[in-house]
């Protein structure tokens, strides 16, 4: 499953994160995979997309983050082409 992770970054100071990461790594659990993230111009909030089969990989991670002026909040999300197949299968055929 596909999951969106916004990060939520106190004062908007991500530079303790951005630190921990150069020293520790993403620190990812076996099981979840980090795919690509976006940050917003204020450094307020990052968006990453991350993947994994069980949300309890997204806990075990989240709680290695305490303490960092860090929140999160997890949207589990559906890529577009995989929505529209589901949607086109359940379309009705044009009656024209």
């Amino acid at each position: 499953m596909l999951f969106m992770v916004i990060e939520r970054f106190r004062d908007a100071d991500m530079v303790p994160i951005y630190a921990r990461i150069r020293e520790a790594g993403r620190m990812l659990p076996d099981g979840l995979e980090f795919v690509d993230s976006w940050v917003e111009p204020n450094f307020a909030r990052c968006f990453q997309l991350m993947r994994c089969d069980d949300a309890r990989k997204l806990q075990e991670w989240i709680l290695q983050w305490r303490g960092y002026g860090i929140s999160f909040e997890i949207i589990p999300v559906v890529p577009s082409a995989e929505t529209r197949a589901v949607v086109e299968a359940k379309a009705e055929p044009d009656s024209a």
